[in-house]
């Protein structure tokens, strides 16, 4: 059987490195990209071999459009080099950051960001990609739990999200006669460094996120990593087109 390969943008920290690990446990390859630390992304690559597992990191800023094609080459290059292959199996646009600030303070700058991060890239390096990936493959667009729960402060950033999962039904609609199925996972509030690392590292904000929770506790990336593996397995082969949250009934 041939080996199964995922790119996972944002893969070098918080849910990236999650899912990488979780897809490495099952017997995928993983080409993950980074932004900033070249460390901890040799780190995941690590981390990824141990699992026995093929392992490639290589840097990517998602909101440079501008990159995509040069990075989808780098790309081919790599499947051929590393793999002995021209295609991958599963892409899952995951990178991105959390900027915040209440509807009358936000300022174009941010959510020009938010839009370029969170809605271009799984846009169009998705489109940059598709002549890369297999048929019968897999997408998994990454949203957010705040797209059907509110909190004050994260207008722009869960707008975006709500267009990436409009998206995603439009992508499992077009790419449906390839064979490809493209779903999008939401997670509820989880403890990363993500938005500066409130909830993971205050204890007043988890307590009080906490309380929304019908499990007790808020999430983990192991929690999201998991699920995000599971709905990329071949045991998930019908699911197409789907929002699911990964948030433990919060707010319900």
């Amino acid at each position: 059987m041939q080996q199964k390969i995922a790119l996972i943008t944002g893969a070098s920290r918080g849910l990236g490195r999650s899912m990488a690990l979780h897809l490495a446990a099952q017997g995928v390859s993983v080409i993950g990209t980074y932004k900033r630390s070249a460390d901890e992304a040799a780190a995941v690559a690590r981390a990824v071999e141990s699992h026995g597992q093929k392992a490639v990191m290589l840097p990517l800023d998602v909101a440079r459009t501008d990159t995509f094609a040069a990075f989808a080459d780098t790309i081919a290059m790599t499947l051929q080099s590393v793999f002995g292959r021209s295609t991958f199996d599963m892409l899952v646009n995951n990178a991105g950051t959390g900027q915040y600030g209440s509807v009358e303070a936000t300022t174009e700058e941010v959510f020009d960001a938010m839009v370029a991060e969170h809605l271009k890239a799984p846009f169009f390096l998705t489109q940059r990609l598709l002549p890369h990936m297999s048929d019968g493959g897999r997408i998994l667009n990454v949203s957010t739990g705040l797209t059907r729960f509110t909190y004050p402060g994260r207008a722009a950033y869960a707008s975006v999200k709500g267009a990436v999962e409009v998206l995603t039904r439009y992508q499992a609609q077009e790419l449906g006669p390839r064979g490809i199925r493209v779903n999008v996972i939401a997670p509820g509030a989880t403890a990363t460094d993500f938005g500066g690392g409130v909830l993971r590292d205050n204890p007043e904000v988890n307590r009080h996120v906490t309380e929304t929770i019908p499990l007790g506790r808020v999430g983990l990336p192991d929690d999201i990593g998991a699920a995000a593996a599971a709905m990329l397995s071949d045991a998930m082969h019908w699911m197409n087109g789907v929002r699911v949250e990964v948030s433990g009934g919060q707010h319900l």
